[in-house]
């Protein structure tokens, strides 16, 4: 299995490139330039794993919840390159890649939502995806005894891989690469400008 998978939905950039057993993965803070930074990296670890865009199984992209800006810029540049190279994509979600990254079966995926406020789904435990209070994902963590992971340092949650999360999420869910339309964003409130209106 070859993939070339990114992640560009919070503050920072992962990129993972696989091919056969080798695996390469960059993450490093990128201060919201993504569009800046993305294809540089893209390439390099294209190189590093010995793979081509067009030796690539599929491209797998975060489509969120996170930065609405990020999502759009990591979007745009999977399906520019999977059109290019007649390439299936697989989405997978900024949810996916953190709960991925952590063995545990019953956890909460948390992430930063800015005012307070985390978008955050359930894994074993019965909590939707959605824009919520921090107060109340706290309040359930405690209820059910699980912890609350997530990509971003947030006082209340262990840190977790999502770079490691993403790949072992394109790992195993590769079956559902499907054509450009299965990269949708998935925003899970309204936008700054949207709310302000």
């Amino acid at each position: 299995m070859n993939y070339l998978a990114i992640d560009t939905s919070g503050k920072r950039l992962s990129v993972a490139a696989r091919k056969g057993d080798t695996l390469v993965i960059s993450d490093k803070p990128c201060l919201l330039q993504h569009s800046v930074l993305l294809m540089d990296e893209a390439d390099a670890l294209l190189s590093r794993a010995n793979l081509t865009l067009s030796g690539c199984d599929f491209l797998a992209c975060t489509v969120g919840p996170g930065s609405f800006t990020g999502i759009r810029i990591g979007i745009s540049a999977v399906k520019g390159m999977a059109f290019g190279a007649e390439k299936p994509v697989l989405a997978v979600t900024s949810f996916d890649a953190v709960a991925y990254a952590d063995a545990r079966e019953k956890k909460i995926a948390a992430i930063d939502a800015g005012h307070g406020c985390v978008y955050a789904k359930g894994y074993g435990v019965p909590l939707e995806a959605g824009h919520y209070p921090v107060e109340e994902i706290l309040r359930l963590a405690e209820r059910y005894g699980v912890p609350i992971l997530s990509a971003d340092p947030l006082p209340f949650a262990e840190q977790a891989d999502a770079a490691r999360g993403l790949a072992a999420c394109a790992d195993a869910n590769f079956a559902q690469a499907g054509d450009l339309n299965a990269l949708c964003a998935l925003y899970l409130r309204k936008s700054s400008a949207e709310e302000q209106r």
